[in-house]
């Protein structure tokens, strides 16, 4: 096959591999490249379509600039450093301790953020044996194993385990591959365990046409945002109306 005809065929199987519309919008943010044809002129290519950079950074804290690992493949998806330090900027940015659930962690960048910027102790949870080891490197590289704990099992398993231990949760990030429905279930979860310490924070990325409820139980929505396609939900637990 000459250089022509598979630069066609590449073109054709573009769409495909990147997926559905939305998800070829988010990675095309990600990537900053809107069409194939900029695509081929990238260093690297053909391999550049099939693996995205797996280098990120810690924004800021004690770790700042610090570059840490993504797992491969496309099962995970890293929020981006703008997003990443609006949330912060919003509920911190900086902490006094305090214990932290990274959701569907991926990386483990939410929880390693936050441990950066002065959190205690970060439960780290995702189902992918991949994702577990990113997060168990990225851990060992910033020599932080004494203030973190992975858990490779599902969602509702880990919030089971954090109950039956008796654990208090100052924050909870959760980010999982754009599945409202689950969103929904974990929110009721988190509150009928008993989970969230008074006035604790709940984060929720989510797909920006997505909308949650304005409260579960004492979870109550306290502000929202969207940055390109994803939309930011920030509860806090409140006792008293």
């Amino acid at each position: 096959m000459n250089a022509a005809v598979a630069l066609k065929e590449e073109r054709k199987e573009f769409p495909k591999r990147l997926g559905n519309s939305k998800e070829r919008e988010r990675r095309n943010k990600d990537w900053g490249i809107a069409s194939f044809d900029a695509l081929v002129s990238c260093p690297g290519f053909p391999p550049f379509i099939h693996t995205r950079s797996k280098k990120m950074r810690i924004v800021a804290g004690k770790f700042r600039s610090r570059l840490i690992q993504a797992p491969k493949g496309d099962q995970t998806r890293p929020t981006l450093d703008k997003v990443k330090e609006a949330v912060f900027s919003r509920i911190g940015p900086y902490f006094d301790g305090g214990v932290m659930l990274d959701l569907f962690a991926g990386s483990g960048s939410m929880g390693l953020e936050a441990l950066s910027r002065g959190i205690e102790h970060v439960y780290f949870v995702d189902r992918s044996p991949a994702a577990a080891a990113v997060i168990k490197a990225n851990i060992a590289s910033l020599q932080v194993e004494a203030q973190c704990d992975v858990w490779k099992c599902d969602s509702f398993a880990a919030l089971r385990r954090l109950a039956g231990m008796g654990v208090q949760l100052d924050l909870v990030y959760l980010d999982p591959p754009y599945q409202k429905q689950q969103l929904h279930k974990i929110m009721m979860q988190l509150d009928a365990l008993n989970l969230i310490r008074d006035h604790g924070q709940v984060i929720l990325e989510s797909l920006k046409e997505d909308e949650f409820d304005e409260a579960y139980h004492q979870l109550r929505r306290v502000k929202e945002a969207t940055y390109g396609i994803s939309r930011i939900s920030y509860y806090r637990k409140e006792t008293e109306l």
